[in-house]
């Protein structure tokens, strides 16, 4: 135990200078601030932690989202280019083949006004025959409409005359045979259309 000059007590003099808190306790008031303030902080420092940890999630996330989105897009590029390519292929093809059908035509008018023991005859049908099957391993048909019912989807009616053998509306002859590609139609087929029985028969 210390005394100061006057027989005062060291210790009680201290205690006087310590501050006291609201509930009469002394103690440093800055330390228990401190420790009253440290479970608040403590909290504030798991929620930054804890959304640091959700933003490279969140990141990710959006840059998966991108890449489906690029992949989408690319594949839809990669089918069109495709489908783009087939149709120009179609066009070309279809170009050549009405450049040929005239030739067929000839063909066609040769062989129907030839005769038919002739071996020249016989050399032009192979020639006609073959130039057919090569049109048709490209998709070309000829298309029959002799006989068949009017149809402007597919028939040119070029005159119309009366029958007493084809019903009215019908085709009674081919001048010019149509033709398909691939199930579409390449060339309408010029006809004569049946105009029914004439009046005074």
């Amino acid at each position: 135990m210390f005394f100061w000059k006057g027989g005062k007590n060291m210790d009680e003099e201290l205690k006087k200078d310590e501050p006291v808190t609201e509930n009469g306790e002394s103690g440093d008031v800055n330390a228990q601030g401190a420790a009253a303030d440290a479970p608040a902080g403590g909290e504030a420092a798991d929620a930054k932690v804890e959304g640091e940890a959700e933003a490279p999630v969140d990141e990710a996330a959006q840059w998966k989202d991108k890449y489906m989105r690029t992949m989408a897009d690319f594949d839809n590029f990669r089918k069109r280019t495709a489908r783009d390519r087939e149709d120009l292929f179609k066009q070309a093809a279809a170009d050549v083949i009405k450049d040929i059908l005239p030739t067929v035509d000839n063909l066609e008018l040769a062989l129907s006004k030839a005769q038919k023991d002739d071996p020249f005859t016989k050399g032009v049908q192979m020639v006609y025959d073959g130039l057919v099957k090569m049109l048709e391993g490209h998709g070309a048909k000829r298309l029959d409409a002799l006989g068949e019912p009017l149809d402007p989807n597919f028939h040119q009616a070029i005159a119309t005359l009366p029958s007493a053998d084809v019903e009215e509306g019908h085709i009674m002859t081919e001048v010019k045979k149509g033709w398909l590609l691939n199930g579409k139609l390449l060339r309408a087929a010029q006809v004569v259309v049946s105009a029914g029985k004439a009046n005074d028969e």
